[in-house]
């Protein structure tokens, strides 16, 4: 599934990407490709991203690598999947 992960500043990050997990205001949840359209606000937390990451020199102080992906802290934002596509808007 396609992810873009956009603030207020500039675009973090888009490409591919295998899982994708955000906080959600009623808990942590996981989107896997084909996941049923969504739409939720997000509170502070991280998103978590799942596959094969590439980050431009620009963006990468930003995010924390693991061994599973990156993660992104954010403060709250919004996020829209619908056709395999991944929008994460994030303060």
């Amino acid at each position: 599934m396609y992810l873009e992960i956009v603030s207020p500043e500039a675009t973090l990050f888009s490409g591919e990407v295998t899982s994708v997990t955000v906080p959600g205001v009623t808990g942590e949840f996981e989107m896997l490709s084909n996941h049923a359209p969504v739409v939720s606000i997000l509170k502070e937390g991280h998103v978590k991203v799942a596959g094969n990451i590439s980050l431009g020199e620009e963006v990468k102080d930003k995010f924390t690598k693991s061994d599973k992906g990156v993660w992104l802290p954010i403060k709250s934002g919004t996020i829209e999947m619908k056709d395999n596509k991944v929008i994460v808007l994030a303060d």
